[in-house]
C-alpha cells in the first residue's frame, strides 16, 4: 500500500490498534530483517486474536479466503490470543505458541486488558519466543525435529511455508481489537 491504512490501524495513548468492523489488513514492516530481537508489548480484547510473523515475503498474488491475508499461510506466527475466550482454545495455537505447531511452556500471561510483554528472537536458524519474562518457545528451522512437525501439520502442503531466511515482519489483522506498544527491533550479529 502506498500509505499508512488508517480505517483498520489507528494510534491511540501510544499504541497501534487495530480496529474493528473494517477490512482485516496486516502491518508489514518496510525493511526486512534477518537476524534480529523484537520487542514490543500486547493486549487484546475479549476474543481477540493477533500474530507476530517474520521472514515474510508479501505474496498479493493469492487470497486466504478467510478474510485474512494469505501471508500466515507461509510464515513462522508468535500467536497473540485471549486463550480464555476465543473460540479456539486449544494450546498449540495459543498465546505465545509458534501457532499451530509448538504449545508454549512456561507461560504467564495477564488478564484481559493488560499488557503483555513479548521477544521473539531469530538468529541464523535459531528462534526463541519470550513471554511476561519466560522463555516459552525455541526451535531450529529446518532441523529435523521441525520438519517431522511440518509434515504432520496443516501446512504440510504449503511448499513454500518457513523456506524464507529474511523479510518482512507482519502483525496481523484478525478483524478483533488489539493494541501494540513499545515496539522496538535489533539488529543481530549472524552467528
Amino acid at each position: 500500500m502506498p500509505g499508512f491504512p488508517d480505517q483498520a490501524w489507528k494510534v491511540e495513548d501510544s499504541a497501534l490498534v487495530a480496529q474493528t468492523g473494517t477490512p482485516n489488513i496486516d502491518l508489514v514492516t518496510k525493511d526486512e530483517y534477518k537476524n534480529f530481537e523484537l520487542e514490543l508489548e500486547w493486549k487484546v480484547s475479549p476474543a481477540g486474536n493477533s500474530g507476530v510473523f517474520y521472514h515474510v515475503k508479501e505474496s498479493l498474488g493469492h487470497e486466504s479466503g478467510n478474510g485474512n491475508s494469505p501471508n500466515w499461510l507461509d510464515n513462522f506466527e508468535m500467536q497473540i490470543l485471549d486463550d480464555i475466550n476465543f473460540n479456539d482454545t486449544a494450546a498449540i495455537r495459543s498465546a505465545g505458541s509458534l501457532y499451530d505447531l509448538i504449545i508454549p511452556q512456561h507461560k504467564h500471561l495477564k488478564p484481559i486488558g493488560e499488557y503483555n510483554q513479548a521477544r521473539l528472537i531469530v538468529r541464523g536458524n535459531h528462534v526463541e519466543h519470550w513471554l511476561n519474562g519466560y522463555k516459552v518457545v525455541e526451535y531450529e528451522i529446518g532441523s529435523p525435529a521441525m520438519t517431522k512437525m511440518l509434515a504432520e501439520s496443516k501446512f504440510k502442503n504449503n511448499p513454500g511455508y518457513g523456506k524464507s531466511s529474511n523479510g518482512l515482519i507482519m502483525f496481523q489483522h484478525h478483524g478483533q481489537k488489539v493494541w501494540l506498544r513499545k515496539i522496538k527491533i535489533r539488529i543481530l550479529p549472524s552467528n
